[in-house]
C-alpha cells in the first residue's frame, strides 16, 4: 500500500499523496503550495536561487542543511522539515536579521538571487550560532549562489552584519521532537501514477529491496539524478532511496582505514577525512561542488555513478581506497580502481551496491597531493583532476600511484608512467621522463571544457607541480605553487 509522503512546511504538518515522486521540492513549493519566494533559475543546482534548508534527524541529531530544491524530489522529504525564505519573516511582521542586514547593506538589486541568498546565509546563522563567520566561511557558504547585478561585496557585508543585529534564536529540540514522532521505523513506500517510490530503513531491507526489484533506480542526494528528470526530461522508473538508512551514513575509524557509509553528505565524508589529510585535501573540500550541493550529495554516489570527471575518484584511487559491496550473496571488498569497467560500467553483481568507501589514513614516508584544474574556483567541473601518492625512500621511489580525472573514459591509474618511476631516483631527470610517459597512459577528449593538448600539457605540468613539492633538496612549500593560498590565508586571518 502507498503511504503518503510526511513533512514539516511552516509549522503545519503536511501530506503528499498522487503527486508523481520526481516532482520537485521547487515545483512543489511553488505550484501546488503557491508559496513564490523561492525561485528557479538554472534547475541544475547551479545557480542557487531555489535554495530552501532542510532539517532531518541522521543518527539521531538534527542536522539543518541548505540544498537546492530545483533538484530535489519532493518525495524525499517524508520525515523532514521545509524551510523556505517565506518562514523567516517573524511573528510581529519583522525581518529576520538575515533580511534586515541584506536591506542595510543593499544586498539586493532585481531580487530574483535574492531569496536564495537569504537562505543560505540562514543556514549560516544557524550553523554558526551567534559565532562572527570568517570571510571563508561566507565565501563557501555562498558558492552556490549567483548574482548578476548587485555584486558581492555588499553581500558579504551583509553576511557579517548579520551578526551584529539583535539574535533570533532557532528552537532545535522542539523541532527534533516533531521529525522524532515522524519517524518511520520501517520500509515505506510511496505510489503515485504508477511509479513506486521505496524508502528502506535498514540494510536488510534494502539488500531485500534491490533483489526485489534489480531495475529499480538507487538514489541518494540527487545532485546527478535530479538533472535526469529536469534536464533530460527521462522518465526514470521506480526508486530506492537510500537516504533513511542510517547505517549508510555512519563514518568510522579503524585498523588504519577510515571507512565512510555510502549515504554519508559529500561534506560530512570530507570534514572527517580533511582532519587525516587537512593540508593535501581542504582545497578540494571547498572547491568540490557547490556547499549545498555537497549538503545533498554523497561520496558514495559520486563513486558509484562514475563519472569520469568525478573529483572524489582521483585522490581515492592514488591513495589505494576500497569499496565494500553488498547484496544477496553478502558482502566483498575491492580496490576501487578495479570498479570501474569502461565508461559508465561498473563491476556490480546482480542485486549489489555500494556500502561503503574504505580509505587508508595517512602513512609513512607517503608524499600525498591532488590537485584540481577548472576554469573558476568555485563550483566548476574539472578539466582535469590529478592526484599523485609517492612511497618515497630518501630521494628513491619506492611506490608510485598517480591517477587522473578528466583524461579517459574512466577515473584511471598511470601504469606505465608508475613502472617508470619505481625504484628510479625522484631527480629532474626522472621527471621529465615521466612526464614524456604520460603520453602513452592517457588520449584525453577535447570537450566544451577543454582540448586534448590543453590536457595533456597540464596533466604533465601537474605532475611537475608535485616534484616541487616533494623533491629531496628544497621542497617549495604551497605558499609558492598554489594561486589561491595566499587569497586563503588572507581570508583566515
Amino acid at each position: 500500500m502507498s503511504e503518503p509522503i510526511r513533512f514539516y512546511y511552516q509549522g503545519q504538518l503536511r501530506e503528499l499523496r498522487d503527486v508523481a515522486p520526481t516532482r520537485t521540492v521547487l515545483q512543489h513549493l511553488r505550484e501546488d503550495l503557491h508559496c513564490t519566494g523561492t525561485k528557479e533559475g538554472c534547475a541544475e543546482g547551479d545557480c542557487g536561487a531555489c535554495t530552501v534548508v532542510i532539517g532531518s534527524l541522521e543518527n539521531g541529531a538534527l542536522a539543518l542543511k541548505a540544498v537546492n530544491s530545483c533538484i530535489q524530489f519532493a518525495a524525499t522529504l517524508d520525515g523532514k522539515a521545509l524551510f523556505s525564505v517565506e518562514d523567516l519573516q517573524q511573528a510581529d511582521g519583522a525581518l529576520h536579521p538575515v533580511q534586515q542586514a541584506m536591506v542595510e547593506c543593499h544586498g539586493s538589486q532585481c531580487g530574483f538571487c535574492t531569496p536564495g541568498f537569504v537562505m543560505s546565509l540562514w543556514g549560516m546563522y544557524l550553523k554558526q550560532d551567534g559565532r562572527q563567520p570568517s570571510r571563508c566561511q561566507i565565501d563557501d557558504a555562498l558558492s552556490g549562489n549567483l548574482c548578476r547585478c548587485t555584486g558581492y561585496r555588499p553581500i558579504i557585508d551583509a553576511a557579517r552584519r548579520m551578526g551584529e543585529l539583535p539574535r533570533v534564536e532557532f528552537d532545535r529540540a522542539a523541532l527534533a521532537a516533531q521529525l522524532l514522532a515522524l519517524r518511520r521505523d520501517s520500509l515505506a513506500t510511496y505510489s503515485a501514477g504508477g511509479q513506486h517510490f521505496h524508502a528502506p530503513r535498514t540494510l536488510d531491507e534494502l539488500v531485500q529491496l534491490r533483489a526485489a526489484h534489480p531495475a529499480a533506480l538507487l538514489l541518494a542526494g540527487s545532485t546527478d539524478i535530479g538533472l535526469w528528470v529536469t534536464k533530460q526530461l527521462r522518465d526514470i522508473g521506480d526508486i530506492i532511496y537510500l537516504g533513511h538508512v542510517d547505517a549508510l551514513k555512519a563514518i568510522t575509524e579503524t585498523d588504519g582505514m577510515i571507512e565512510v557509509g555510502a549515504g554519508a553528505t559529500l561534506d560530512d565524508a570530507y570534514q572527517v577525512i580533511c582532519k587525516h589529510y587537512p593540508d593535501q585535501l581542504s582545497e578540494m573540500w571547498q572547491r568540490f561542488a557547490s556547499l549545498p550541493i555537497r549538503n545533498a550529495g554523497t561520496l558514495g554516489g559520486n563513486v558509484a555513478n562514475g563519472s569520469p570527471i568525478g573529483d572524489s575518484m582521483p585522490w581515492l584511487i592514488a591513495l589505494g581506497a576500497e569499496l565494500v559491496l553488498r547484496g544477496p550473496a553478502g558482502v566483498r571488498a575491492m580496490p576501487l580502481e578495479d570498479f570501474y569497467l569502461g565508461y559508465q560500467k561498473k563491476d556490480l553483481r546482480p542485486g549489489e551496491f555500494v556500502q561503503a568507501v574504505r580509505v587508508p589514513m595517512p602513512r609513512a614516508g607517503v608524499q600525498f597531493r591532488t590537485y584540481k584544474l577548472a576554469k573558476r574556483f568555485d563550483q566548476d567541473i574539472s578539466a582535469v583532476c590529478a592526484a599523485f601518492a609517492f612511497r618515497l625512500g630518501g630521494d628513491v621511489v619506492l611506490e608510485a600511484r598517480i591517477a587522473f580525472g578528466g583524461m579517459a573514459a574512466t577515473p584511471q591509474r598511470a601504469a606505465r608512467t608508475e613502472a617508470l618511476l619505481a625504484g628510479r631516483r625522484w631527480s629532474e631527470a626522472t621527471l621529465r621522463e615521466a612526464m614524456t610517459m604520460l603520453a602513452e597512459d592517457y588520449a584525453p577528449l577535447s570537450d566544451m571544457r577543454a582540448s586534448s593538448a590543453y590536457r595533456m600539457k597540464t596533466a604533465q605540468n601537474l605532475l611537475r607541480r608535485f616534484w616541487f613539492e616533494t623533491r629531496a633538496e628544497q621542497p617549495l612549500g604551497t605558499g609558492a605553487v598554489n594561486a589561491f593560498a595566499a587569497r586563503a590565508e588572507g581570508e583566515s586571518a
